[in-house]
């Protein structure tokens, strides 16, 4: 269950597909150097790999403890939590004026990919309260930025997102949590559940920031205010003060993530819980959706830190597990001896299934976030989506993949390999299932402009197959042939859907998921192909990374084309297909 911070890959990602230059020259960047970023990302991996990742297989082993509305959390995580805040890795990305070191995005999502993968249960904490930091930066009062924010920004106060109710689950328009102005503040009444984090004993206070209904709001998310509320009161000296009425009554019992409190909320219970508004009355989900969109993005990244250690733990195991002869036949000393698994072509299969898939959601995800401190907007919007369902489908898909490479010892707990595939299967869900971010994608993204933003990027991509095909070498040909075909069925499918969307909105729907798939597919292929561009330039003359290295992008870029690129034909047929019976079934037939 050891971990090895991925350092080389990211810094390929960010100095050679991203561009230090290129981040540095965006308005309020220009101290970010490649000395800077690799200090940055050794210093988080230390953290990562001897303080987060220890903890990982004990603390879900021991789990939480929960007794009169208290969580008490695993061994360590208070200690590693502390650690993380001292450091002042929650403040990376946030402003100097409050606290943090005005760092950009691009350079603070591997430093949270690292500490997901090292210990994704206790690292969720840190996620959330990013977020809601982010939402308070844009929607709170000035009063409510001096008071809160620079305790979030340090992480010795963190925060919540508060949206579901029994009732209300993707349909947030539904909740039905109460809201009462009372003199200068609110009172709010109510139960949520699904809460991360909701309660823990690692920080001094936590900031809940939740969506209720005042009297007289009109039905649906049109009607719903944002409150914060506070564990305990602060006083206007930042101190804190008297216990407020905000309680855990419940923690979840959950298939993974087993160290991360999952809390039924309580508002009122007790007669009087404070509340301050967000933003403005009934213009709560709005302000919502910033930490929404936040936290999307990051749980893409919970889902690219999960293919990163599952693929670690078994490259690992299949270098040292020996069993079976090899399948060749000469006459070679030794050849008739068991070997390790790694030289069977189906467990290297799998393994490059991974690495590559690993590989290329790592380049999306990175290229989302340099698009945020750019401030382009439309590519944020057109990739979100993408980048949390794509890459948490390939999470549980992959750790799979590793219990399979790990065979019978991969469905025992003692291996961990379970862990991380028990871990990886909520990621589709919360923040917006999958299937929801599909149809964000299509109907939103995709038609709102007419495909404007959706073809930029297509050009883009267009580009890059373009620049991959005037090399030299046999790799450069086959990457380019199958990316120009993958970029061939994704224009294809668009031209389908962007009138489908308008006129058979049950069709369009059907077919999001498989064209999010081609997509995003295809989106990966082209990070990948650009990196063998760079790779195959450098290996003219290597500096800053091995030949080995080099050569292995090369090898990673044409497995992805020839084996996952592919993948796009079938997909293109089942998009265009409209399914109708599909809705016209019975539902007593299922």
């Amino acid at each position: 269950m050891t971990y090895t911070p991925p350092i080389n890959d990211i810094l390929f990602v960010l100095t050679r597909l991203i561009g230090i230059k290129k981040l540095a020259a965006l308005p309020g960047f220009d101290s970010v150097s490649d000395d800077l970023t690799r200090s940055i990302l050794e210093e988080a991996g230390k953290l990562a790999a001897g303080t987060f990742a220890p903890l990982n297989h004990a603390g879900d082993k021991q789990g939480l403890k929960f007794s009169n509305g208290t969580v008490k959390m695993p061994d360590g995580f208070a200690a590693a939590y502390q650690e993380y805040v001292d450091g002042g890795w929650n403040g990376l990305s946030f402003g100097e004026d409050i606290g943090g070191q005005g760092l950009p995005a691009t350079l603070a999502m591997p430093v949270q990919e690292m500490l997901q993968t090292a210990n994704l249960s206790l690292a969720l904490c840190t996620l959330l309260n990013q977020g809601a930091i982010e939402l308070l930066s844009v929607h709170g009062t000035e009063a409510q930025k001096k008071l809160y924010l620079p305790k979030m920004v340090s992480g010795a106060w963190s925060g919540t997102m508060n949206l579901t109710e029994p009732q209300a689950g993707s349909d947030v328009g539904a909740v039905r949590c109460k809201a009462v102005k009372d003199g200068n503040h609110y009172t709010i009444s109510g139960q949520k559940i699904f809460i991360s984090y909701g309660e823990h004993d690692m920080a001094e206070n936590i900031v809940h920031l939740v969506l209720a209904r005042l009297p007289d709001a009109p039905e649906g998310t049109k009607g719903l205010s944002l409150f914060l509320v506070p564990k305990f009161l602060v006083n206007a000296d930042g101190t804190l003060g008297a216990r407020n009425d905000a309680f855990a009554i419940s923690i979840e019992h959950k298939l993974g993530q087993h160290a991360s409190p999952t809390c039924t909320m309580a508002y009122g219970d007790k007669g009087h819980c404070y509340a301050e508004l967000v933003a403005s009355e009934n213009r709560g989900i709005e302000a919502m959706f910033v930490m929404m969109n936040n936290a999307r993005i990051g749980v893409g990244v919970q889902g690219l830190a999960l293919c990163e250690r599952s693929m670690q733990h078994a490259a690992e195991f299949a270098r040292t597990r020996i069993q079976s002869k090899p399948l060749k036949t000469n006459t070679q000393k030794g050849a008739d001896k068991p070997v390790t698994i790694i030289a069977h072509p189906d467990v290297r299969r799998m393994l490059m299934m991974m690495k590559s898939q690993t590989e290329a959601a790592r380049a999306l995800a990175y290229s989302a976030a340099f698009a945020i401190d750019a401030e382009a907007q439309e590519r944020v919007e057109l990739l979100t989506p993408i980048v949390k369902a794509w890459i948490t489908d390939l999470s549980n898909e992959l750790t799979s993949t590793a219990v399979q490479v790990f065979g019978g010892m991969g469905f025992v707990e003692e291996t961990g390999a379970a862990q991380h595939m028990r871990d990886a299967r909520v990621l589709a869900i919360y923040e917006g299932t999958n299937g929801i971010q599909a149809n964000d994608l299509v109907f939103r993204k995709l038609a709102r402009d007419d495909g404007k933003a959706f073809n930029a990027y297509v050009a883009e991509m267009k580009d890059i197959a373009r620049a991959i095909a005037a090399e030299n070498g046999d790799d450069a040909a086959a990457i380019a042939a199958s990316l120009n075909a993958s970029l061939d069925h994704l224009e294809k499918a668009a031209a389908y859907l962007l009138p489908l969307a308008k006129t058979d909105m049950n069709a369009a729907a059907f077919a999001a998921v498989p064209f999010l798939r081609l997509f995003a597919v295809t989106a990966g292929g082209a990070r990948l192909a650009e990196s063998a561009l760079i790779a195959n330039k450098e290996l003219k003359a290597p500096q800053d990374f091995s030949v080995d290295f080099l050569e292995s992008k090369l090898i990673t870029a044409r497995f992805y084309a020839e084996s996952i690129l592919p993948q796009t034909a079938g997909l293109l047929p089942v998009i265009m297909a409209k399914q109708h019976g599909v809705m016209t079934m019975p539902e007593n037939w299922f």
